[in-house]
């Protein structure tokens, strides 16, 4: 396996080719076992994965704390820590908005720095643009803390391209975290162009679409406790047809020696260098297919065949229910 660096923005930041997304091993996606957690954790460092992306609000607190655990005895200079914040819950577990003032940017890193165990975050974002506070002050405030050192870089999160503008204006921006998946291309119509006029990368999520492209998902499957389980694209008749899109991306993947997963993930680090996927792997076994993703070669012709079995705007369904819809600046 060859897991080569990419530079995520022009801020100095190199990464791993493929990202770790934590989210899954404290939140959002049922039980997870915390042990494995750690595991896949440390299998990723060993395969030479640096960008772990976690937040503070996953497990309220939880998925901090569960890294900190698995980074004990790693070196430190190492790992690139993505951290988003901002995003306010309730004690059952519920989503109360979001909080990106100034003094609200300080307090979350500093709660942040102490259950990481760390002095400084690589990357510190906002998990939403805030509708009351300017991007302006929100990134002038990590700005403070990057200047103090507790930040290392500055990162954005599902903004759209006039956003993306306005807060590079303020301070450079080394990456915009979005969805980005072959059910999921919103961003190359505006964002995308904008991100690199402007020299800011992307780390793309969900390029599997929450486990409907891994080649692993059946429709009889139980969702409690999975956020998924009211997630349009996983609701009723669009979740047959995004499994039979699924299904055709088998055809393509099989034919090239690969798995419909790895297949997904290539194709999105095939949109370019700037263009880095977060994988949410829970499991080792889960991880190993998701990094052999690097090792796949696609031709031109190959990823045609990809587009041609998954065309863009196939997806039925949007990828969020539409309250969390609304709070995708991403998405006006």
């Amino acid at each position: 396996m060859a897991l080569q660096e990419r530079p995520l923005g022009s801020t100095g930041l190199r990464v791993s080719g493929l990202g770790l997304g934590l989210m899954g091993m404290s939140d959002l996606y049922g039980p997870a076992d915390e042990a494995e957690s750690i595991a896949t954790v440390h299998a990723a460092l060993d395969a030479g994965v640096t960008l772990l992306d976690t937040g503070d609000f996953y497990g309220m607190g939880d998925n901090e704390l569960l890294l900190a655990r698995a980074l004990r005895g790693r070196d430190r200079d190492r790992v690139r820590i993505s951290v988003k914040f901002g995003a306010l819950r309730d004690p059952a577990g519920g989503w109360s908005g979001y909080d990106a003032r100034p003094e609200a940017v300080k307090n979350f890193l500093a709660y942040s720095l102490r259950r990481l165990g760390t002095d400084h975050i690589d990357v510190y974002r906002p998990a939403r643009l805030d509708p009351r506070v300017p991007v302006e002050d929100t990134v002038g405030a990590i700005a403070e803390m990057v200047e103090a050192g507790h930040v290392r870089h500055i990162g954005l999160s599902e903004v759209g391209a006039e956003t993306l503008r306005r807060a590079h204006a303020v301070h450079p921006i080394s990456d915009l975290q979005i969805e980005y998946s072959l059910l999921s291309r919103g961003i190359e119509k505006e964002i995308l162009p904008a991100a690199r006029e402007l020299g800011v990368g992307v780390t793309a999520y969900g390029v599997l679409s929450r486990g409907l492209l891994s080649g692993h998902w059946t429709a009889d499957r139980e969702l409690n406790g999975d956020f998924r389980g009211i997630s349009p694209r996983f609701q009723g008749d669009n979740l047959h047809r995004n499994l039979a899109l699924a299904e055709a991306l088998r055809g393509v993947a099989e034919a090239n020696g690969a798995t419909p997963a790895q297949a997904a993930i290539a194709w999105v680090a095939s949109r370019g260098a700037d263009v880095v996927p977060l994988v949410g792997a829970r499991r080792r076994d889960r991880l190993a297919e998701a990094l052999a993703a690097a090792d796949l070669e696609l031709s031109p012709a190959d990823l045609a065949a990809i587009e041609a079995a998954i065309p863009d705007g196939a997806a039925a369904g949007d990828r969020y229910a539409a309250p969390m819809m609304a709070d995708l600046d991403s998405e006006r």
